[in-house]
């Protein structure tokens, strides 16, 4: 009886979410306009995969947005990515002698070490800097909040087009667009549904789907969890990187 109640509570919370949603796209549009229509050029300014070339996102801020809710690595080139954190990233990585385990790095860099010789490879305020990339890209905005004793910025979101061709992005990739095959997938695709499930928010993108596509979205995505990274790697055309990533994710 619990179980039917908590299945009930989950079905009525994704059509809430999908009912505002919808909500929300509409006052988007502008209110009172009924007859909307796409303004002339507006299909050119998005790209197959349905982001703007303004507003182009890293996976970090991918991840990050929808959350508003051992082998060794060897940087085979030091050329700036144009991404601060990634290049932040790189650079240590290229200046470490003997080179480290994609488990080691994922530990060093997100500050979980127990080692203090080694806490200055943390990357600082991860998510704060990211925030700020969104706020530049027109995807949030700043303010602060007041705390009776102090003051916090937050980051609330601006731009719900953005995030909703996200969840859309995400909802297909285990949906209409399955192709039951992690090697035939988009890599970066794949690369934003494992790290996003590692963050806690990939269900974010499912909340506003009903009862059965859930079901199934999850389905598809325990699929996913469920391969063995090791042996993933080994096949052909495969990127050894983003299954290594996996592995010390998942393990």
């Amino acid at each position: 009886m619990s179980t039917l109640t908590q299945r009930s509570s989950g079905l009525v919370q994704r059509r809430t979410e999908a009912s505002r949603s919808a909500a929300a796209a509409d006052r988007d549009r502008g209110s009172g306009d009924e007859d909307y229509e796409p303004r002339r050029g507006d299909e050119q300014d998005v790209d197959d995969s349905g982001d703007s070339k303004e507003t182009r996102l890293t996976l970090m801020e991918e991840v990050l947005l929808l959350g508003l809710k051992d082998r060794e690595v060897i940087c085979k080139s030091d050329a700036p990515t144009g991404d601060v954190l990634l290049d932040e990233a790189l650079k240590h990585i290229k200046d470490t002698q003997p080179p480290e385990t994609v488990q080691s790095w994922i530990e060093l860099l997100s500050g979980e070490t127990w080692n203090p010789l080694k806490l200055h490879y943390q990357l600082r305020n991860v998510r704060e800097r990211l925030a700020k990339n969104l706020v530049e890209k027109g995807v949030l905005t700043t303010e602060k909040q007041n705390f009776l004793l102090f003051d916090m910025t937050t980051h609330p979101l601006t731009n719900n087009n953005i995030k909703q061709r996200l969840i859309k992005k995400v909802q297909e990739a285990v949906l209409d667009k399955w192709v039951n095959d992690p090697h035939r997938m988009d890599k970066r695709l794949l690369a934003l549904i494992f790290l996003a499930h590692s963050s806690d928010v990939l269900e974010n993108a499912f909340a506003p789907l009903l009862d059965d596509q859930y079901d199934l979205a999850m389905k598809r995505v325990r699929q996913l969890l469920d391969l063995e990274p090791e042996g993933e790697s080994m096949k052909n055309n495969t990127n050894e990187l983003l299954w290594a990533v996996v592995a010390a994710f998942t393990k």
